[in-house]
């Protein structure tokens, strides 16, 4: 098992070396505290790069949250996420070794991918990570 840090870590190494394979331009902001962990760049075109880390969940899926917290003396904390200040999300899956890309203004609060089929069979409404596979 993996402490937090080391998995976010991993996440921007695979969504480095992700992006370099389609083509991208990999920089690095030189900072912690910027909205975004990494600046591809291809095409004439800069884009801002949210990377989390995120397993598959028991119902098949991996959902993630546009929020960010943190804990200090006076408990955790949320705040939304300013979706302005990113344009897509990474998400590195460590249960299929892969990364996955949308842009969060596309959603409202979370998205769910599927891993799996539900077993309920649905079909309509839902986000199969393999629409996500690629930078949009």
């Amino acid at each position: 098992m993996h402490h937090t840090k080391q998995k976010g870590d991993l996440g921007v190494l695979k969504a480095q070396l992700d992006l370099f394979e389609q083509g991208f331009i990999i920089l690095n902001p030189m900072t912690e505290h910027a909205p975004f962990d990494l600046v591809a760049y291809k095409d004439k075109k800069f884009l801002r790069i949210q990377v989390k880390y995120k397993s598959v969940d028991k119902t098949g899926s991996i959902t993630v949250h546009f929020r960010s917290s943190w804990a200090d003396k006076n408990g955790t904390h949320m705040q939304a996420v300013d979706k302005g200040e990113v344009d897509i999300y990474c998400v590195y899956c460590p249960d299929t070794d892969e990364c996955y890309y949308f842009d969060p203004s596309e959603f409202k609060c979370s998205v769910t991918l599927r891993v799996e089929m539900p077993k309920n069979n649905q079909s309509k409404n839902i986000n199969l990570v393999t629409d996500y596979k690629r930078v949009p």
